[in-house]
């Protein structure tokens, strides 16, 4: 029996996109604890693969925290296009505290391209732009924990 790599990735990613605290898988041949900083939910797997998942209700508090990001003027956001996280994790600017930011503010970026780094239990995940445009506004300090779909760039379409 037992999960392969591919599969270990993968339920590492659904866990820091879900939001869930800690997950505990445990079978006859192997156990394995995935925990992030959120607040706790509990997943239990038994050997059958029957999933019982408790999800707090406090899931809206998440949203608050974006409410707080630096406004812009509001009649012309609606031009710009926000770059958001696909995950929970620790925003970093550099691929390390030596080397230069992938983007500031005023970089041009075309799709694909890196902009950011967010660490995910220990994975460092590269975060590419989906869109092209001029980098407007950096909306996350270095190092900072970020939520799923929290915007991390203003980005003006060129």
């Amino acid at each position: 029996m037992g999960m392969d790599i591919k599969q270990i990735q993968d339920l590492i990613k659904f866990v820091s996109k879900s939001g869930v605290n800690e997950v505990s898988i445990e079978e006859q041949d192997f156990k394995i604890t995935i925990k992030t900083n959120q607040e706790p939910t509990y997943v239990t797997a038994q050997p059958q693969q029957q999933m019982v998942a408790q999800v707090p209700a406090a899931a809206p508090a998440a949203a608050a925290p974006a409410a707080a990001a630096p406004a812009v003027a509001i009649d012309d956001a609606s031009k710009y296009i926000t770059v958001k996280s696909p995950m929970i994790g620790t925003f970093y600017r550099s691929a390390n505290p030596e080397k230069p930011s992938f983007v500031n503010v005023g970089d041009e970026i075309s799709a694909g391209q890196v902009v950011c780094i967010i660490e995910a239990m220990k994975l460092f995940n590269e975060i590419e732009s989906e869109v092209s445009g001029r980098i407007v506004k950096v909306l996350v300090e270095n190092a900072q924990p970020v939520e799923y779909d929290q915007p991390l760039f203003l980005v003006e379409p060129i």
